[in-house]
């Protein structure tokens, strides 16, 4: 039977398709982490008491990477060039959703706007991260090679969610609710369909790699149609929805190292 638990097992059990995968997923956690340092750097003046909790999120973008890229290394695999139709990342900022790489490379101090889009648009990326690793950790949580790296992610993505929550129900109380809700409805509507976009991508590289029949991959493809579906028509609610959350100040400290990556 195809279960989401049997497709990953087959990825993580062939060398090229594990490869594939990690490489994808270190080149997107180095991404965040280096957004989010410069987003720190350039916090609007106004904000300055996010710098630290934008930095830790960066930070620990920046270790998850460096997971990723440890798991390779384990096997004794080399990252490998991730396909640009399978990078969530710069698919997104192609389509206007967070800040603009332009603007995050220059040196102009960042605006009160910038700061809520960027909270907006994680709150949004951090729900989907969040709910990947969730699944991980139900499935693969016990895993000899992996279970320990995901766990630690799924740790601090749960962390993520919390400071994206938390700061924006702060910043709606200081009246940027409207600002926030159209900024989280506009991220939303555009990040379920990226997401869409990607999955067909990897699934299909995937395949290739795997050598799946044609009849198993439109099954998977009209899962990933179905679930946009759900998304498009109500599924996206949950990512735009605020509340104040179990984890208070949740980076409001520093990295928690990874030493055994």
């Amino acid at each position: 039977m195809l279960t989401a638990k049997s497709l990953f097992q087959e990825i993580i059990d062939d060398d090229e398709s594990f490869r594939l995968f990690c490489s994808i997923a270190a080149s997107g956690e180095t991404q965040g982490g280096w957004e989010n340092g410069r987003i720190a750097a350039l916090v609007a003046p106004g904000m300055r008491e996010l710098a630290p909790k934008i930095t830790r999120h960066g930070a620990d973008e920046d270790k998850h990477g460096r997971i990723f890229q440890a798991l390779l290394r384990k096997r004794g695999l080399e990252p490998v060039p991730v396909p640009p139709e399978t990078d969530y990342t710069m698919l997104l900022e192609r389509r206007g959703i967070g800040l603009a790489h332009e603007k995050l490379r220059g040196d102009r101090p960042l605006t009160d706007r910038d700061v809520i889009v960027y909270l907006a648009h994680s709150r949004v990326t951090e729900q989907r991260a969040a709910d990947q690793m969730d699944m991980l950790v139900t499935y693969f949580g016990d895993h000899p090679e992996l279970g320990k790296a995901i766990h630690m992610i799924d740790n601090d993505e749960a962390n993520h969610l919390a400071y994206c929550h938390e700061e924006l129900l702060r910043l709606a109380r200081a009246g940027h609710g409207r600002l926030i809700q159209t900024t989280l409805r506009e991220s939303a509507l555009v990040e379920i369909q990226v997401y869409r976009d990607v999955s067909l991508a990897v699934m299909g590289h995937m395949g290739r790699i795997l050598k799946w029949p044609k009849a198993k991959g439109a099954v998977l493809a009209a899962g990933i149609h179905g679930m946009y579906a759900y998304e498009r028509a109500a599924g996206w609610h949950k990512m735009i929805s605020l509340r104040m959350p179990e984890r208070l100040d949740a980076l409001g400290g520093p990295a928690v190292p990874a030493p055994a990556f």
